[in-house]
Parts: C-alpha cells; sequence; structure tokens
C-alpha cells in the first residue's frame, strides 16, 4: 500500500458497513413487518427469529468487515486524521457511533434470543406484544421494537459520515489543509 491507495481496506470498511445498514433497516421493514402477516399468532415470533437467525451469522461477517476495514483505514490515514481539520473529530465520532451500533446490534441479539427461546407464544408481530404474550417476552419486545431502529439509524449515520470522510480526502481539501498551515506558520 506504498501507493498510498487503500482499496482492500476501503471496501472492506464500505461493503461490510453497507451490508450491517441494510441488513439492520430490512430486518426491522421486512423480517419484523412479515411476523405480522402471518395468521397464527404463536407462529409470529417464531418466524420474526428464525429470520434473524438466518441473518446473524452474515451480520456478524458485515460487521466484522467493517471493524478490520475501519482499523485499516485508521492505521493507513493515521498522519491525515492527526492533521487534517475535521478529520480527527469525524473519526472520533464514527468511533463512538460504531461502538453504540455495536451495543444496540448485540442487545438486539440477546432481547431477540429470549424471545426466540420462549417459543410458540402469541404475539401481534415479531416485536409487538399480544394481549396474551408472556409479561418477560413483551418487556423484550418491546424494547426490540426500539432498537429495530437504532442500529439502522447508527449505521445510516456512519455512512453519511463516511462519505464526509471521503470528501475530506479529495486533493483539494488535502491542498488546502496544508495551505492553510503553511499561513498557521507564517503568521505565528
Amino acid at each position: 500500500m506504498s501507493n498510498g491507495r487503500n482499496t482492500i481496506i476501503r471496501s472492506l470498511h464500505d461493503v461490510g458497513l453497507s451490508a450491517w445498514f441494510g441488513g439492520a433497516l430490512m430486518g426491522a421493514v421486512g423480517v419484523n413487518g412479515a411476523a405480522a402477516d402471518v395468521d397464527d399468532e404463536t407462529e409470529r415470533t417464531k418466524i420474526a427469529s428464525s429470520g434473524w437467525a438466518r441473518w446473524s451469522p452474515v451480520s456478524a461477517a458485515s460487521i466484522a468487515a467493517h471493524l478490520v476495514g475501519g482499523a485499516g483505514l485508521v492505521i493507513a490515514q493515521r498522519k491525515r486524521v492527526r492533521a487534517q481539520p475535521g478529520a480527527k473529530a469525524n473519526t472520533i465520532v464514527k468511533t463512538v457511533l460504531t461502538a453504540a451500533a455495536l451495543a444496540t446490534t448485540a442487545y438486539s441479539g440477546v432481547l431477540g434470543a429470549k424471545v426466540a427461546a420462549a417459543g410458540d407464544v402469541p404475539a401481534e408481530s415479531g416485536t409487538k406484544p399480544g394481549d396474551a404474550t408472556p409479561t418477560d417476552v413483551a418487556a423484550a419486545q418491546r424494547q426490540l421494537r426500539l432498537l429495530q431502529w437504532a442500529t439502522p439509524v447508527l449505521t445510516g449515520v456512519l455512512v453519511v459520515l463516511g462519505a464526509q470522510q471521503g470528501e475530506q480526502q479529495r486533493p483539494l481539501q488535502g491542498l488546502r489543509s496544508v495551505g492553510k498551515r503553511g499561513r498557521d506558520l507564517l503568521a505565528g
């Protein structure tokens, strides 16, 4: 990577994040939403849980790819991140939001496993309890109903911040940064 290109690690970062975002959004809309369409209310949580269980290995691989790519980019771009105005702040914000998205993803998995372990319980959907849903399952579903949107929101913001970082790496942005530092040195 001596030529300054980071295509492989950038691809891991971007494709991993895209799959994480897209999978979380599709799960909230598609998997959890479709579970409400199942006629037998005791099958709804099982259907949603099955869909999420099938997605989990892909989600884990996506997250891992994003994290490996992100770490690689921080290492490869460390000088620019330190020197270019805005790059360090963007990286810190992205790191905090990534940690938050990891937390919401992991906690959603814990809650989803709790709902799945309950077996055939009546519910309105994968994330909406019914009147006859056991109390512990209903509590987990209510939390999942909120969390199902937290991960796509957080990862969506990460996509936007990644685009912002891409703009910061444009040659003109680097020249502006170098020019500003030069003016600051001459003025100081």
